[in-house]
């Protein structure tokens, strides 16, 4: 059956107050003339769903918010939208039938909480439906409420040039795919069947690639066969273990070359070098205690110099006598001074006699830094005969050295390149061995790239086989929807009476119309408002067919923007365009919803629909003054 959507409300919250329109109606018709705002309207409630929309100036600089309250299925929402750019990504989301604020949903398809989510849900749908290509190499992308609106809003820009963009090639297959969806033509296990089959073709292709890559790897290694890089490996083993016992021949060959006198030799060189670095040990610490004693010795010669300076000092000062205060200038030679006492501070001033304590620690600090004079020449003299032994253990070490160089030249150096050659051979030999169980590991690689590429063509194969096995099972209803769409279609274009139309159908791949035996396309299309009225009619149809195909989703909701725009002074068009929107929401009362946005309407059927009106005066955002008719630029001048 199909899905029930109806658009109940639309509040505009603008910079001078609200702005609300209620559709109670089946049919209802903005009317007015061009630039008072009805698109902008329409594109605001394509905006309050969550998408990107076409925003009028007005729009932008005066209105806050848009909320629309929807009925779809068995749900009813209210979402309200901000304009402003840094909240706009956010839509606040009410529960109409519980009155509970359910969380924020977001714009962006990957949030946790979106809005396309909850739209496709709520149609019955996933949101995670993919349009695949039949032969693909990809899953697809996915399918949206954006590509389910494009069969339920017909903007202003599109009902004159194409159907639910059907001009841009790249749209086609989720056009397709969307059209299947809501006639039952295709559903979600076929769609994921097809996307994970599509999958596995990209997952062979890589897989081919890889396996290509590195049997071309190999065919440059000059193995064309796995047992050629087998028969090599065993030639490098052979040739490893051949090495590796000449090595072990030559290191026992070697071993009795080596006699007790070179090892004598080579025990007193390793005594010799232990001694050496002991007396470098001595030496060492013989300078810094001459380095210790010699800074000490500076340190006395210093206190003695500073007490013979006091002293000096002592005697140049004892013998002066104050005749004023040299802190206050004041007079002292008429003061009574006791006896014993300073002129100056008037305290007892003994004369003593340190002469004699000055000589005592003179003579303590002269026989300190004679002592230590003593200790450093002592130390000097031992440091030379520490640098003579060392100086004749490293004569001792070097002869050594040299009678150990030669015994070994006489007796090892002959066999040394032999033991080199050796040593080469067996790294070569490993390195070849190395290099032939890479190219053997690469073998294995292509049998598991083969294997693999067998297993995912297989499991492709199964997939193509159940798409088709299910994809069979609906043929039938396919026949059936685009038999009585052709049907439908058929008609439809004669009731209105489209002039030049002498045969017209659906076609069965692409869904789109066949007007005198070709597909309507950017270069098929028939002049003017003719275009319009084709567009009307298949619109008509896709909803009247959706209504007696069992399995429909469609949703039985129409928004029009402008299709009198086009026609011109041709009223009987209009007339009879009108007279079929009219006839098919009255065949259906209460189950289908048509908005339409247009200039002048037929003044034949005005019973039939409610009309909201607008002028350069009550404009459709009332609440902001329009700047007139001089003054108009509409949305699609703008883009």
């Amino acid at each position: 059956m199909t899905t029930r959507f109806r658009l109940d409300l639309v509040r505009l919250d603008t910079t001078e107050g609200a702005v609300e329109y209620r559709f109670r109606s089946d049919l209802t018709v903005l009317a007015g003339p061009t630039g008072v705002g009805k698109t902008t309207l329409l594109e605001l409630i394509k905006f309050g769903f969550g998408l990107d929309a076409a925003l009028a100036p007005v729009a932008l600089k005066h209105i806050e918010s848009v909320t629309i309250d929807v009925r779809i299925g068995d749900t009813r929402l209210q979402l309200a939208r901000s304009l402003d750019r840094a909240k706009r990504r956010t839509v606040r989301v009410t529960d109409l039938i519980t009155q509970d604020r359910l969380p924020d949903h977001n714009v962006s398809l990957d949030a946790e909480y979106s809005v396309n989510s909850l739209l496709m849900t709520s149609l019955g749908l996933r949101d995670d439906l993919r349009a695949s290509s039949e032969k693909g190499k990809k899953a697809g992308n996915r399918v949206t409420f954006a590509d389910i609106l494009t069969y339920l809003y017909i903007p202003q820009r599109q009902i004159n040039l194409d159907i639910a963009f059907s001009q841009d090639n790249f749209r086609n297959l989720k056009r397709r795919t969307v059209f299947e969806l809501l006639y039952g033509l295709t559903d979600a296990e076929i769609l994921d069947l097809r996307a994970q089959a599509n999958t596995l073709t990209n997952d062979i292709a890589v897989a081919e690639a890889r396996h290509a890559a590195v049997v071309d790897f190999l065919h440059q290694s000059g193995t064309s066969q796995r047992e050629e890089a087998e028969s090599q490996l065993r030639a490098a083993e052979a040739s490893e273990a051949a090495a590796a016992q000449q090595l072990t021949q030559l290191r026992d060959e070697l071993d009795p070359v080596i006699d007790s006198n070179t090892r004598a030799l080579r025990d007193l060189l390793s005594d010799a070098e232990r001694g050496a670095a002991d007396l470098a040990a001595v030496i060492a610490d013989i300078n810094r205690r001459q380095s210790q004693l010699a800074a000490e010795r500076r340190r006395v010669e210093a206190d003695m110099g500073k007490l013979g300076r006091m002293r000096e000092a002592n005697l140049v000062l004892a013998n002066i006598e104050f005749s004023v205060c040299p802190r206050c200038m004041q007079s002292l030679e008429h003061r009574e001074i006791p006896a014993n006492a300073c002129r100056v501070c008037l305290q007892q001033d003994p004369v003593n006699d340190s002469a004699s304590e000055d000589q005592y620690e003179t003579r303590q600090l002269r026989d300190q830094i004679q002592e230590m004079s003593e200790q450093i020449v002592a130390l000097a003299s031992q440091r030379r005969m520490v640098e003579q032994t060392a100086a004749e253990k490293n004569r001792l070490i070097d002869l050594l050295n040299t009678q150990i160089e030669q015994r070994t030249a006489e007796r090892i150096s002959p066999r040394l390149q032999v033991f080199s050659d050796a040593a080469q051979a067996l790294a070569s030999a490993r390195s070849e061995q190395q290099r032939w169980e890479a190219i053997l590991r690469q073998w294995d690689t292509v049998a598991d790239l083969s294997r693999h590429v067998r297993t995912l063509s297989s499991q492709r194969a199964q997939l193509e086989s159940d798409v088709k096995l299910a994809q069979q099972a609906l043929d039938k209803q396919r026949t059936e929807v685009i038999n009585a769409l052709s049907e439908e279609f058929d008609a439809t274009v004669r009731a209105i009476g489209i002039p030049g139309v002498n045969s017209a159908t659906i076609d069965p791949k692409k869904y789109l119309p066949v007007i005198n035996g070709d597909v309507f396309s950017k270069n098929n299309q028939l002049g003017g408002g003719l275009t319009t009225t084709t567009q009307i009619a298949y619109w008509c149809s896709l909803v009247a067919v959706a209504l007696r195909t069992p399995g429909s989703l469609y949703p039985l909701f129409l928004l029009i923007d402008s299709p009198r725009m086009a026609l011109n002074t041709a009223t009987g068009l209009s007339k009879a365009m009108y007279g079929r929107l009219t006839t098919l929401v009255g065949t259906l009362p209460g189950r289908l919803q048509v908005i339409i946005a247009d200039n002048e309407l037929p003044k034949e059927y005005r019973a039939n629909y409610a009309q909201i009106d607008f002028t350069y005066a009550t404009p459709t955002v009332s609440t902001i003054p329009h700047p007139g008719p001089n003054a108009v630029q509409t949305i699609e001048e703008r883009t």
